[in-house]
């Protein structure tokens, strides 16, 4: 502890490119949550039609809510049409769930016997990362990722620490 701050990687932001694509990412863990609330996330990912928005604060109860807008340039009416159409194959397999029209574009809303929580949250992947221990391997889609993920982090943890001591 320096400070009275805990010295600790758990917060920061990283910029970066993969395969020419940027990339963004910060994380902030505070210490207590916000008043009458819990977690907080935001997340954007733009794709060439499409910017997913993950919005999970005050406004939305603190559950995690996904917005759907259009890219810029991007033919709005095309790309309603688009949405409703792919959203009709997502209904037939989550009946329930709603796509809702926004000023920016659509909200995905989602009924509470899909939210599980948190813990139950935990319990599943926990369940399904020992299955993977039983099996002795991964799912072949998880590799490329994980590598990804534990390169990206500790290549940026690599590069804090060297900052840190110039």
């Amino acid at each position: 502890m320096q400070n009275d701050m805990l010295n600790i990687y758990a917060n920061g932001d990283m910029h970066y490119k993969i395969n020419g694509v940027h990339a963004y990412v910060s994380v902030i863990w505070d210490y207590v949550a916000p008043d009458g609330g819990g977690d907080t996330h935001y997340s954007l990912m733009k794709g060439s039609k499409t910017h997913l928005i993950v919005k999970q604060g005050e406004e939305q109860n603190f559950l995690p809510v996904l917005f759907l807008n259009p890219a810029p340039g991007v033919e709005r009416e095309i790309w309603n049409t688009e949405v409703r159409e792919g959203f009709a194959e997502l209904v037939r397999e989550f009946p329930g769930i709603e796509l809702v029209s926004t000023t920016e574009g659509f909200m995905i809303d989602v009924p509470n016997e899909y939210r599980i929580g948190h813990e139950a949250h935990f319990a599943k992947v926990t369940e399904k990362y020992l299955q993977f221990l039983i099996d002795g391997k991964l799912p072949e889609w998880e590799v490329p990722n994980m590598l990804s993920k534990y390169y990206t982090t500790t290549r940026a943890y690599e590069l804090a620490r060297t900052k840190e001591n110039q």
